[in-house]
């Protein structure tokens, strides 16, 4: 377990590509049932732990993922996500490089439940909900492109589509119109840092995440 923040509250964690959040259909062990299984080995607690989980992140994704240790902390996380209260960067190899070196992402986001797939669309259709994203292009390798994204707005596969959107699929991401897959079936979008305030102790929380260890992502650290 890649802890990278805990207290009697919270814990972050840097969660591996692959990794399933929360458990699904497919049955595979997910990261808040090993991190139940994590709490009750360290502090030796007797019955049931509880976890809870105020926001998500895509299975082939990396990076933070913050889960909460108390109902007081969830209940506060969850407002604190919903309401746009919590500072999320995102790091992001493309192929392509965007038009321009920075700027601000606006679209209206349609999920496809039964393909599991979002849309993005210029203006407003049925259903959609608005989708806003900065980006800033930030390094570049010979062959690829490094994008830091600040995600104002938290939809389905949000990051994805709109990146996607302006010809800038992400390095692996087959659903949004990458050439080709990754090896290990991730997709190059790492949940890089994560900024608010403590839900219950009101300090200010800042936390990095270190990059996959391979190849490509270390390239760009260095």
């Amino acid at each position: 377990m890649n802890v990278l923040y805990e207290d009697n509250h919270i814990i972050i964690v840097n969660k591996t590509a692959g990794e399933i959040v929360q458990g699904d259909k497919t049955g595979d062990k997910s990261l808040c049932d090993k991190m139940k299984a994590y709490l009750k080995e360290k502090y030796a607690k007797p019955g049931n732990v509880f976890v809870g989980l105020p926001h998500r992140l895509d299975r082939p994704v990396s990076g933070i993922v913050v889960l909460a240790k108390t109902s007081k902390a969830l209940e506060r996380l969850n407002n604190m996500f919903r309401d746009g209260n919590v500072k999320k960067i995102y790091w992001a190899i493309t192929k392509e490089r965007p038009q321009q070196s920075e700027g601000e992402l606006s679209s209206w986001i349609l999920r496809n439940e039964k393909m599991n797939k979002s849309f993005c669309y210029a203006k407003e259709v049925k259903g959609s909900k608005q989708a806003l994203l900065y980006y800033r292009h930030i390094a570049a390798s010979q062959n690829y492109n490094l994008i830091e994204i600040e995600l104002k707005t938290g939809r389905h596969h949000q990051i994805r589509c709109q990146l996607s959107s302006v010809g800038c699929p992400i390095k692996g991401d087959l659903k949004y119109g990458a050439k080709r897959s990754n090896p290990d079936g991730s997709i190059s979008l790492h949940a890089r840092y994560i900024e608010f305030i403590h839900p219950v102790s009101k300090e200010l929380i800042r936390v990095t995440a270190p990059l996959p260890n391979d190849r490509l992502w270390q390239s760009f650290e260095e």
